[in-house]
C-alpha cells in the first residue's frame, strides 16, 4: 500500500462489549460480524500506516484525539465475565497522527484537544482486535462533539478527508441500532424499519445520501432505534471523509441477538 492511495472509509456496528473475547460465551452469534471485520485488510489490499478510529464511546465539548504512544485500556461495560477485565490490545498510538488530524479540525474551525491519557475503549478494541489482531496497526481514537449536531460530525469528516491519501484508515465504530432497552425481540419491527431505511439511503446519489443522513431524525423508527444518537454519529464521521464516493453493504444481519436488524458500510472502493 503506497502513501497515495485513497483509502475507503468505514462505518462499522461493533457489537456488544468485548465480544471477540467471549466466543465460548457466545458460540457462532458474532460469526458473520467477525468475518465482515477480518475481510477488511483484503478489502483495502494490506495494512494501513494507521487507524483513525471515531468512537461512540467518547464525548467532549471539543473534538479530543487521543495522542499517547501507548494507549491503556478502557473497559467501559459491565456485567461481563472476569477475563474480559484483563484483555489487552496493544496497539501502540502515533501522537503525530493525532496531531495532524488536530490541525486538519482546526483549519476547519473546530476546537480540536489532544489528550494523553485517554485508553482504548471497546468501541475501539473490539471492533479492530479481529481487523489486526496482531495489535501491529498504531490507532488514534477521535471523540465525538457534544451536542451530537450531524452536521458537525460530517464537516469533520470532510475536513479529516486527506489523511486517506496519508495511509490513515478512517473507522467510524458504533451501531446501526442502539437501544438497549429493547435488545431482544422488542427491538425487532424498530431495527428493522430503521435499518432498511439506512440501507436505502446508503444506495442514493451522494447529494441526495448526505441530505437523508442529515436528516435522520424523520427516517422510520429513527427515535426507537437510536434514543440518543452516539452510537449513529460516527457514520456521519465515515461519510464525511469520502462523501462523493459509492457506499457498500460490508455487514447485514436481520437476527442479530436472534431479532435485531444490523448494518456496516464501506464508502469508497
Amino acid at each position: 500500500m503506497t502513501a497515495a492511495t485513497l483509502l475507503p472509509t468505514y462505518f462499522l456496528s461493533h457489537g456488544g462489549g468485548p465480544w471477540p473475547w467471549m466466543r465460548d460465551e457466545t458460540g457462532t452469534a458474532y460469526d458473520a460480524l467477525d468475518a465482515s471485520l477480518k475481510d477488511i485488510p483484503g478489502q483495502i489490499g494490506g495494512k494501513p500506516k494507521a487507524v483513525l478510529a471515531v468512537t461512540a464511546h467518547w464525548e467532549g465539548p471539543d473534538f479530543l484525539l487521543s495522542s499517547s504512544s501507548s494507549p491503556g485500556m478502557i473497559y467501559d461495560y459491565g456485567g461481563f465475565p472476569p477475563h474480559t477485565y484483563q484483555i489487552r490490545y496493544g496497539a501502540p498510538g502515533l501522537p503525530e497522527l493525532a496531531a495532524r488530524a488536530q490541525a486538519l479540525l482546526r483549519e476547519a474551525g473546530f476546537g480540536a484537544q489532544l489528550d494523553a491519557e485517554r485508553g482504548f475503549d471497546h468501541g475501539t478494541f473490539s471492533a479492530l482486535y479481529p481487523v489486526f489482531p496482531e495489535a501491529d496497526v498504531p490507532v488514534v481514537q477521535l471523540s465525538l462533539k457534544a451536542g451530537l449536531a450531524p452536521l458537525e460530525h460530517l464537516r469533520a469528516g470532510r475536513a479529516l478527508a486527506p489523511l486517506r491519501t496519508q495511509g490513515v484508515l478512517i473507522v467510524g465504530s458504533g451501531l446501526s441500532y442502539h437501544n438497549l432497552r429493547a435488545f431482544n425481540a422488542r427491538g425487532a419491527e424498530a431495527s428493522h424499519a430503521f435499518d432498511g431505511w439506512l440501507r436505502a439511503a446508503m444506495a442514493l446519489p451522494p447529494r441526495e445520501r448526505t441530505a437523508a443522513l442529515m436528516a435522520w431524525e424523520s427516517a422510520p423508527a429513527a427515535r426507537q432505534a437510536h434514543p440518543r444518537e452516539e452510537h449513529l454519529l460516527p457514520l456521519m464521521v465515515a461519510l464525511g471523509a469520502a462523501e462523493e464516493e459509492p457506499a457498500s453493504v460490508v455487514y447485514h444481519e436481520d437476527d442479530f441477538f436472534g431479532a435485531l436488524a444490523v448494518s456496516s458500510f464501506r464508502f469508497g472502493a
